[in-house]
C-alpha cells in the first residue's frame, strides 16, 4: 500500500507533469491574450468604444487567466523539482521569484480590467466621461505590458541559464530563449503581439519535454527535465 502511494507521488514529479502543465498554461494564456487583442484596441489611450460590443469576449478571456496561472505554478514547481540538487541557488531564487512576480502582476492586471468591466456594467454612462476608464485602461496596460512581460523575460533568462548549466533542455533552445527574453525586455510598447512570445516559448520547451519522454523508461526519463 505504502509502495503504491510512493509510486504515485513519484509520477507527479516526472518530466511529463511539467510538460503537460506548461502546455495547459501556454494554450490558456495564448487564448486569453488573442481574445483580448482582437477585442481591445492596442492604443492605451483609446476612447473606450469597444466596451459596447466586446465585453463578453474580454470577460471570457479574463476568466481563463486564473486557470492559466494555476498551470504555470504547477509548471514552476515540477520543473524546479526536476532540476533538484543541480540547481544554482542564485539563479534558482531569480527563477522562482520572477515566476511568482509574473503571476502576481498578471493577476493584478486581470483583476484591474475585470473591475473596469464590472463598473461599466453598473454605470456605463459615467465610466468613460468621468475619466475612470482612461485611468484604469492605462494602469492595466502598464502592469500587463511592462511589468508582467519584463518579469516573464527575467524568468526566461534565469530558466535558460539554469538549463545551460544542467542540460534540462537543448542548448539551442536555451539560446533562443535568451534572445526572446531580451526582445521582451526591450520591445514592449513597439509590438502589439509581443506578449505572446512568453507563452509560445513555454509551449516550445513543454512540447519538447513531452516528446522527449514519450516511451522512455522511467530511469531514463529522469535525466530529462
Amino acid at each position: 500500500m505504502n509502495q503504491d502511494i510512493a509510486l504515485r507521488k513519484e509520477r507527479l514529479t516526472t518530466p511529463r507533469a511539467a510538460a503537460l502543465a506548461g502546455i495547459v498554461f501556454s494554450v490558456l494564456l495564448i487564448t486569453s491574450l488573442v481574445l483580448i487583442r482582437i477585442s481591445v484596441p492596442t492604443d492605451p489611450q483609446d476612447a473606450g468604444d469597444w466596451l459596447a460590443g466586446g465585453l463578453k469576449t474580454v470577460t471570457l478571456a479574463l476568466n481563463i487567466v486564473p486557470f492559466a496561472g494555476i498551470a504555470f505554478l504547477w509548471f514552476i514547481g515540477v520543473l524546479r523539482d526536476r532540476i533538484g540538487e543541480r540547481e544554482d541557488r542564485f539563479f534558482a531564487t531569480v527563477f522562482l521569484g520572477s515566476g511568482l512576480l509574473f503571476l502576481s502582476t498578471l493577476f493584478t492586471a486581470t483583476a484591474t480590467a475585470g473591475g473596469l468591466i464590472g463598473m461599466y456594467g453598473a454605470a456605463a454612462s459615467t465610466i468613460v466621461d468621468s475619466g475612470i476608464y482612461a485611468y484604469n485602461r492605462a494602469v492595466t496596460y502598464e502592469i500587463m505590458n511592462v511589468y508582467a512581460m519584463k518579469m516573464a523575460g527575467v524568468f526566461m533568462i534565469s530558466t535558460c541559464t539554469l538549463s545551460l548549466r544542467t542540460g534540462i533542455i537543448p542548448r539551442w533552445m536555451s539560446f533562443l530563449g535568451l534572445v526572446l527574453a531580451l526582445f521582451l525586455l526591450f520591445s514592449i510598447g513597439f509590438f502589439a503581439w509581443a506578449s505572446l512570445v512568453f507563452p509560445l516559448w513555454v509551449l516550445l520547451i513543454s512540447v519538447y519535454i513531452l516528446l522527449a519522454n514519450i516511451g522512455r523508461p522511467r530511469d531514463e526519463s529522469k535525466e530529462i527535465a
